[in-house]
């Protein structure tokens, strides 16, 4: 089943479509933030883990990799905060009433929320929210200011982060970070082709490929040790405050990739863990 998925995904992704097509078709999604409970639950449990429940007015807040909706900019304004928003790409949802509904559900708990009307766009809110939004990966973190951010989280996004660059762009949070400021990250390690390893299987030369990365199922393939020392190489300090394991390998380490055949069978069982680095 992974295989023909894999099959399919390459053959969508080469159909001259737009973006927003595939979303309105529930087909290569980046996240479900354009949902508002969804939103409203992910980012307060990133606040939470740091510990920054009640702390945030006044602070400047990064999402890396805020996917379909810009529903971070207006949780961070409700707090008072305000946002800045990096993504690889613009893909951001135009229909506002996600984010009319997303006003209304904190309004209703007592929050301090800017108009948003059927009239606005998606820059209307953003001007409203004292946000920004980006989207071009490392070469926008490049253009954030050293020093400026006092907190930032992402919710499976690290995974997706391009391999060769993903020290770079870990150096680059930390250098925009505050010295006094703290991340918090949530990593998935499972495949996007059905929740197993068997991304793990392919080539690094083939996987790493253009043609497979640009097909909407790329992952970096970065397992939790490696992650871990390149955090430490970026002059983080690194706070687990979760992992999630198989009970079993969900894929056969036989038919792995020999890339893969040095780690330990109880690395490779871990499929998802929560990270602060300060």
């Amino acid at each position: 089943m992974w295989r023909f998925k894999v099959l399919v995904k390459i053959i969508l992704s080469r159909l001259p479509f737009g973006y927003s097509l595939w979303q309105k078709l529930g087909l290569f999604r980046h996240g479900q933030m354009d949902s508002s409970d969804y939103a409203l639950k992910v980012f307060d449990s990133h606040v939470q883990r740091v510990g920054l429940e009640g702390q945030l007015m006044g602070k400047v807040i990064l999402e890396l990799g805020p996917g379909d909706s810009i529903s971070t900019s207006i949780i961070a304004s409700a707090y008072g905060a305000k946002s800045i928003l990096v993504d690889a790409g613009d893909f951001i949802k135009r229909d506002l009433s996600t984010y009319i509904e997303l006003a209304n559900v904190l309004a209703q708990r007592n929050y301090k929320v800017p108009e948003i009307t059927p009239e606005m766009d998606f820059k209307d809110i953003l001007i409203a929210t004292h946000s920004q939004y980006f989207t071009d990966g490392l070469k926008s973190l490049r253009s954030i200011p050293s020093d400026s951010v006092d907190f930032i989280f992402s919710q499976a996004v690290l995974e997706h982060l391009r391999k060769y660059e993903f020290l770079e762009i870990v150096k680059e949070l930390r250098r925009i970070l505050k010295p006094t400021g703290i991340c918090s990250h949530q990593v998935d390690l499972k495949d996007h082709l059905g929740g197993s390893l068997n991304n793990l299987t392919f080539s690094e030369k083939i996987w790493e490929s253009d043609f497979f990365v640009k097909s909407g199922f790329y992952t970096n393939r970065i397992r939790f040790s490696e992650m871990v020392n390149m955090f430490k190489d970026g002059r983080f300090q690194v706070n687990i405050t979760n992992i999630n394991k198989w009970d079993t390998l969900p894929t056969n380490k036989n038919s792995m990739n020999e890339v893969f055949h040095k780690f330990s069978e109880e690395e490779l069982l871990i499929s998802s863990f929560d990270v602060v680095l300060s």
